[in-house]
């Protein structure tokens, strides 16, 4: 983190200038003009991370500062949202002088929701026991006067659970409510203002489709479920077993009846709708009964593998959200030969970094 660099006076030059970089490295592929959905510029955040320093008495969260290369105490965080700054403040009021809180600590995450719900994970370089739990839930039970909280307590093969080791996050889009279950260490949209603008974005783009959708890569179906209004079914895949436990909750939550999510790789799906080869957990589905015109992508950091890319090269429309233009590129290179951008977006979910997140809708030409 570059801490020099979080002036939210310098905010609006910083999108300027990712702005002009993302056009000017994409501008071989000929897109239309790029829509820009800017941040807040402070307060964006719904999870962080922290490490905690033991000073004698004193107690502190900290970060690194990778220019200085030195590590910078932070008693309030300015990309957080309100409500972790609120929480930082009360947290360590309450461990500071609880020597068994205290113990060995060495980091504390945060979990928050724009509804108003948080989650905090202690975490330890010791075993956890009966005092510690005892501790732990008279803390949840002071601290809970004041905020909608749960607290996690781990440390090496451990886990200890007061209560629920997730939060539910209630987003607004295009005036409706969706529900959404985030659980602890499984990944969720930072910037939760920058994820609406994205769901509405790609409801937009998909707003006239006909037929069915499939989606690779759906983590808790946080785009599927809202998606799922523009299509007549959803089919989407996700590998990561808690994800997709939360993307069953978060179907039925929200009432969806035209979406099924199924555990498994990208690859081996890309493998079962090529090929035909049988997959145990595609038994009873029919995927040649899909009608599927579009296909949505929201992969890793490392982009589509060669194998993917042929295959969403088979549809009509394809779109794509993603974390690394570098990847992104990459993969154009090959897809530009089938399809045009119809549809450029830049999404800017992390103010203050290098990072950016852009959004295409590809069309076939």
């Amino acid at each position: 983190m570059n801490f020099a660099a979080m002036d939210p006076s310098g905010y609006e030059a910083q999108l300027t200038e990712k702005r002009a970089r993302l056009e000017q490295d994409f501008a071989t592929y000929l897109p239309p003009a790029l829509e820009v959905f800017p941040s807040e510029p402070r307060h964006y955040r719904m999870r962080a991370e922290f490490r905690v320093w033991h000073d004698g008495d004193d107690l502190y969260y900290y970060m690194f500062d990778n220019v200085k290369q030195e590590k910078v105490r932070c008693d309030q965080y300015l990309p957080a949202g309100e409500l972790i700054n609120e929480m930082m403040l009360a947290l360590m009021e309450e461990l500071r002088p609880n020597a068994v809180l205290r113990k060995k600590l060495f980091q504390v995450d945060f979990l928050s929701t724009l509804s108003g719900e948080i989650l905090v994970s202690l975490l330890y370089h010791r075993q956890l026991d009966d005092a510690w739990m005892t501790e732990a839930q008279a803390l949840k039970q002071r601290l809970g006067n004041h905020f909608k909280l749960n607290i996690i307590g781990r440390a090496r093969k451990q886990k200890l659970m007061l209560d629920r080791d997730f939060v539910v996050e209630t987003l607004k889009v295009n005036g409706r409510d969706y529900h959404y279950k985030q659980i602890e260490n499984s990944f969720t949209q930072p910037n939760a203002k920058v994820a609406v603008k994205m769901l509405e974005w790609a409801l937009d783009v998909t707003q006239d489709s006909n037929g069915d959708l499939l989606e690779l890569y759906c983590g808790n179906g946080n785009f599927s479920i809202a998606l799922a209004q523009n299509f007549n079914r959803v089919l989407a895949t996700e590998l990561a077993k808690p994800s997709v436990d939360a993307a069953q909750y978060n179907i039925k939550v929200n009432g969806i009846e035209n979406l099924q999510i199924f555990r498994m790789s990208a690859e081996d799906f890309s493998e079962a709708m090529s090929s035909g080869r049988k997959f145990k957990r595609l038994e009873g589905v029919d995927l040649q009964s899909y009608d599927c015109n579009t296909i949505f992508v929201d992969p890793p950091r490392a982009g589509l593998d060669p194998d993917t890319v042929k295959l969403v090269q088979g549809y009509e429309r394809i779109l794509y959200i993603s974390c690394n233009p570098e990847t992104l590129r990459e993969n154009l290179d090959t897809l530009n030969q089938t399809h045009k951008i119809s549809r450029f977006a830049l999404f800017d979910q992390f103010p203050y970094t290098h990072h950016m997140e852009c959004g295409v809708l590809l069309e076939r030409k």
